[in-house]
């Protein structure tokens, strides 16, 4: 594991994902894939119940991780690859919060009431995002926010300064491959964070 995506998701990890691949740091594994891969989720499921062995068998073959649900062990990563670099997204926390609210949480609610994904998908998103992360209220919007800002105060005081980039995908390529020591691509930065190519993304998945 090269590269640690801490930040949450709806931080623009999407973007990043495609934008590490690009850099050369992939496959980097992400959420939407995992929600048509039962057999990753159930390993993730183990990792959330004290397993943490079954990360390494869940990330075999990935050079990055970005997003939930790997982003949940951050800390446990950070601490088993002590030679990769952590990358925490952040974006404005009420804007953060509105646009997680429109897609990943509406999408997990349509997920569970229709039986779209498989239970073992179920229960890694739940383990990870929405009991593991938010104690299932992310319905409440203080509280999110509060588990948001902590969470990204946290990773901030505990990876060393020049091991952590924080960053925000507006910003470009320059300071993701500075960080990474690696060229800065012609091509533009990826931009595939907004609420309509999330959507878009997951009806083709889950359809």
């Amino acid at each position: 594991m090269d590269v640690i995506g801490a930040g949450f998701g709806r931080t623009g990890t999407l973007s990043l994902k495609v934008a590490l691949e690009q850099l050369g740091f992939g496959p980097c594994m992400h959420m939407v894939p995992l929600l048509q891969d039962p057999e990753t989720s159930a390993l993730i499921h183990k990792a959330i119940e004290g397993d943490i062995d079954t990360l390494d068998v869940a990330l075999d073959g990935y050079r990055s991780s970005v997003d939930w649900p790997i982003a949940y062990f951050w800390r446990e990563l950070a601490d088993r690859h002590p030679a990769a670099k952590v990358i925490l997204t952040v974006r404005d926390p009420q804007k953060w919060y509105d646009s997680a609210d429109r897609t990943i949480h509406a999408a997990a609610s349509h997920g569970r009431e229709s039986g779209l994904l498989d239970q073992d998908v179920m229960r890694m998103v739940d383990g990870t995002v929405w009991e593991g992360t938010f104690g299932g209220r992310f319905a409440d919007r203080e509280h999110a926010i509060k588990i948001y800002e902590e969470h990204n105060a946290r990773v901030q005081r505990e990876i060393p300064a020049d091991r952590l980039l924080v960053f925000e995908v507006a910003q470009g390529w320059e300071p993701l491959c500075s960080f990474l020591g690696v060229p800065v691509p012609e091509t533009p930065f990826p931009r595939l964070n907004d609420t309509v190519a999330f959507n878009d993304n997951l009806s083709a998945r889950t359809s």
